[in-house]
């Protein structure tokens, strides 16, 4: 398990979570995958929005001519208000063994998130054969082509270093697969997919 905290949880649910933290944590980029440790193993997820709510006091500065620099230091540092992460589970394990079916149950308020590093992204991916990839096509209110686009970058680095060059190529017609009946979505992914690894 990587040892990079990366905030704690704020509300949860069979599908996902939201995870706060303060903006001087390290927090993940989006399509980051994340881990959440359980009693008997881990939820794993992926990081698809990055929200920073304003308060009182930033609209009052927003509505300022001129902010002194030392000001919006200040601002970022002390904000009470934290920055928040949506995540949507994409998997569990339990005893070491790996499953991308959606977690059992979820976690719970204030368990805390890490950033999982290469070793996490290659053992994930090695079990089973892309079956996670419908928690992310299958929902709606998520931006499934950039997401997916994001998470093949990180995941397809990952195993090119552990010696299988050949994984992003899989991973991308697994997705032809799965979308292959709904050719308005697949264009979306693809084109997105196709952005993120230009011909060269």
């Amino acid at each position: 398990m990587s040892d990079i905290s990366a905030g704690r949880l704020l509300r949860s649910n069979t599908r996902g979570c939201v995870v706060g933290c303060h903006v001087s944590q390290p927090a993940p980029a989006f399509g980051s995958m994340i881990n959440i440790p359980t009693k008997n193993g881990k939820v794993f997820g992926l990081v698809y929005d990055i929200h920073i709510d304003d308060d009182g006091l930033v609209r009052q500065l927003a509505a300022v001519g001129s902010v002194p620099d030392e000001v919006i230091f200040d601002n970022r540092i002390n904000r009470n208000v934290p920055v928040e992460m949506s995540i949507i589970f994409i998997g569990y394990s339990i005893d070491n063994k790996i499953s991308h079916l959606l977690p059992p149950r979820p976690p719970l308020s204030l368990d805390e998130m890490y950033i999982c590093g290469p070793e996490d992204l290659r053992n994930f991916t090695n079990a089973g054969h892309f079956g996670y990839f419908r928690h992310i096509i299958s929902e709606q209110d998520i931006p499934a082509g950039e997401l997916l686009s994001a998470h093949l970058q990180a995941a397809g680095n990952a195993q090119k270093v552990g010696g299988n060059t050949n994984w992003i190529n899989e991973a991308i017609q697994e997705i032809i697969i799965l979308l292959r009946d709904n050719h308005e979505l697949m264009t979306n992914v693809l084109g997105a997919i196709g952005d993120a690894f230009p011909a060269s």
